[in-house]
């Protein structure tokens, strides 16, 4: 029955007027729901219809209580123009010769272990100093670090001083010692 049904359609298809598909057999969908009328459908979503103007009716200032507590202070702005701070962007910074940065107290933490493992490789060793911000509440920190190198001569860390840079592995002087 299948093969039958096939032979109809492509007798159908012959026996149709032009204006189908062009190098195929047209569509049955088209006989079975032909195209509508375009003036029928609807132009549009409705629109409401526009509202009268109302008269600004004054607002009655609230009741004033005696001994009340003070006034609300205004609301904070929805939209704030300071970035939150990211332990990621500060890591990025590590590898400057000097880095100044604000910390919030919450993050202070993730900022000294970040600088501590990247002291770790042992190529990059920074002297850290860390003092309060000025705010009353211990909110956030100053955190500084300035990079130091290891003076054999006299034992201790001294500040680092930019030598150049140099093509040879062996350092500006281009010799191993």
């Amino acid at each position: 029955m299948p093969v039958r049904k096939k032979a109809s359609r492509k007798k159908a298809a012959r026996g149709r007027a032009t204006g189908g598909f062009v190098g195929r057999d047209a569509s049955p969908v088209l006989d079975k729901y032909p195209p509508k009328d375009p003036s029928l459908s609807p132009a549009g979503p409705p629109r409401p219809a526009p509202a009268a103007p109302k008269a600004a009716e004054p607002v009655p200032p609230p009741p004033a209580a005696s001994g009340a507590a003070p006034a609300p202070t205004p609301a904070a702005p929805l939209i704030t123009l300071e970035r939150p701070f990211d332990v990621d962007e500060f890591a990025s910074l590590l590898g400057e010769t000097s880095i100044r940065v604000t910390v919030p107290r919450e993050n202070l933490a993730d900022v000294l272990a970040r600088a501590t493992e990247f002291m770790g490789f042992g190529i990059y060793v920074y002297a850290i100093s860390v003092r309060p911000a000025p705010s009353e509440l211990l909110k956030a920190f100053v955190v500084e670090l300035q990079r130091v190198d290891y003076s054999s001569a006299r034992g201790e860390w001294v500040p680092f001083t930019d030598k150049g840079t140099s093509d040879s592995p062996f350092g500006p002087s281009g010799t191993r010692t």
